[in-house]
Order: structure tokens, then sequence, then C-alpha cells
């Protein structure tokens, strides 16, 4: 079982356009709706991978409502707290004709930081028999700074792999706690650490400069562009396979899911980041962010590379 983490999911909306034109009327030809959030995300593609994942988080209103009963059509184990706070949309709009994305993110909303303390139950009541707790995106406005750092400890106490797929300051202080595999994308390390990253040495600089605060491995994904890993004495760079996207959105949280399930597998670093970036190329095929097919994965996985550069 692998406990998938957070604070922030949304009700996602695709809406798929022949042509967008901006300051006009468009109708779309398509519309999906779904759940999404980063740790819905990875709770979806673990699954599809043959995992047993268990998502929580909090949900409210009508939306949350909603998003749990796809979810539970899914069948991904459920344990969320409710909350009076709506759960929030996301809309994604393709652009057939130029082959564009735009995401339009609802921000997420307060919530009351008691509802923390009851969302910490759930994490110590599921975690037993997990082999990983994976903690993703941000926390809700005004949550606690520390909280994914409790969550580290109490994967850690139960001998899990603590994952942490965060930025800035929640970032740091979890690094405290020493999760054992961090996985900032490139903008979110350079928010991190406090400085612009311009090329792969300073990119690789400040994955040193995580581990020494205290993450075990450093992966940091770049889009299209090579990812790079880190487990504290190999390095490596990950050349993704090339495809034509459908939509990007989300493949950072497929990226993250399967490489948890080759990392408690017992493969090196490098080798599931390669699995990773096949993982993160088959969820831009789809329109639904986080919704793979095996079949791809398994496809792009030898197209990928995973290269030692020191």
């Amino acid at each position: 079982m692998i406990l998938c983490i957070g604070t922030t999911p949304a009700a996602q909306r695709v809406m798929i356009f022949r042509k967008l034109t901006i300051n006009s009327v468009n109708r779309a030809a398509t519309t999906l709706e779904g759940a999404a959030g980063k740790a819905i995300n990875v709770a979806k593609v673990l699954k599809t991978l043959g995992e047993h994942p268990i998502a929580t988080g909090f949900l409210g209103g009508e939306r949350g409502a909603a998003l749990l009963a796809v979810l539970k059509a899914k069948g991904i184990d459920l344990d969320f707290v409710t909350v009076a706070t709506r759960t929030r949309e996301c809309i994604t709009v393709i652009d057939n004709s130029s082959n564009e994305q735009t995401e339009l993110v609802e921000e997420s909303q307060p919530v009351a930081v008691a509802a923390y303390n009851k969302l910490i139950l759930p994490i110590k009541r599921r975690v037993h028999g997990c082999r990983a707790v994976v903690m993703s995106g941000t926390i809700t406005p005004g949550g606690p700074v520390n909280f994914y750092n409790r969550c580290t400890q109490i994967a850690r106490n139960a001998g899990a792999l603590p994952v942490v797929d965060a930025q800035g300051a929640v970032l740091i202080d979890s690094l405290l706690a020493r999760p054992g595999l961090v996985k900032p994308n490139r903008t979110e390390l350079a928010a991190t650490v406090g400085r612009k990253l311009q090329t792969e040495t300073e990119v690789i600089r400040a994955m040193h400069e995580l581990h020494e605060r205290g993450a075990e491995r450093v992966v940091v994904t770049a889009g299209r562009e090579p990812a790079l890993a880190f487990d504290g004495k190999t390095c490596w760079k990950i050349i993704s396979p090339r495809i034509r996207a459908v939509n990007p959105i989300g493949s950072g949280d497929a990226f993250t899911a399967a490489l948890v399930w080759r990392v408690i597998r017992g493969e090196d670093l490098g080798e599931a980041c390669r699995w990773a970036s096949a993982s993160g190329a088959a969820n831009a095929l789809s329109a639904m962010p986080g919704e793979v097919n095996r079949s791809d994965v398994e496809r792009l996985a030898r197209k990928a590379l995973a290269q030692r550069i020191h």
C-alpha cells in the first residue's frame, strides 16, 4: 500500500476546442469531468500501475462529494476529512489547432487549523502496512508549515518511505525529518533555495544542498527537458521519450507515482527515474491528468534513458 496525502485536491474539467479564439465565443468540441490535484493524480497513476494507493486529504461541498464519487468508481481506497471549505476546481483548455494547453487554476482556500489535527488521525491509522507515504503539493493557505515534517516522521516511524513533492518553506521544514525522497521541479527548487538556477551545474549544486539538509534522494524534473537525480553518491540525467503531447498537466505527478513504484521495488534511482519519465510522458498522451495507460508506460520506458553524469 502507498499512502497519498494532499490537502488541495480539485474537481477537474478539460475542455477541448478545435480552435480557440481569445475575446470571442468558443464552443468546446469535447468536455471531460474528473478528479485531480497532485496527490489525486499520484493515486490514480499508482492504481493503474498495479499498486494499492490510499488517498487522503480535505474535501468539502458538492465538488468534494462529486470528487469522492469519481475516486470510488475508480476503486481507489479513500480516507478523506470533510471540511466546510468547498473543494476547488481547475479547468484545462486545449486548443487542437495550435496544440496548446492552458490551465485555469482556482486557488485553494484556508481550512481550520483543527482540520489538520483531524487529518493526522487517518494518516496515523492508515500508514501501518504502507511501503511509502507520498506528500504532494502545497498546503492550504495558512496551514501549518510543519505538516509534511510531521507526516515524514509518521512514515519513518512506521517503516515507510517518506516522499515529499513540494517547495519553499514546507519542503525546507520537511528536510528536518529526513525524507527518503524529495521531488521538486526546477522552478520549485529555485524557489526553495532562493536563487535562479540557469544551468545544469547550478541545479545539481542545489540538489546537493537539499541532500546535505536531510533529503536522502533528490529528483528534479523540468518538463520536456531532462530530469536530474541524485542519491547522495551518483547523479543521473534522465532523457524522456519524445511524444506529441495532448495535455502535459499532471505529468510531474505521474512521474512521482512511477518513481515511488520502482524505488520500493528496490531499483536504483536512475532506473526508477527511467520508468518515471515514461509515466510522465504517458500522462501527456491523455486529455485528463493522472490517467495513464500502463501499456504506454511500458512502451515508452523502452525509449527512456538514464545516464550517469558523475
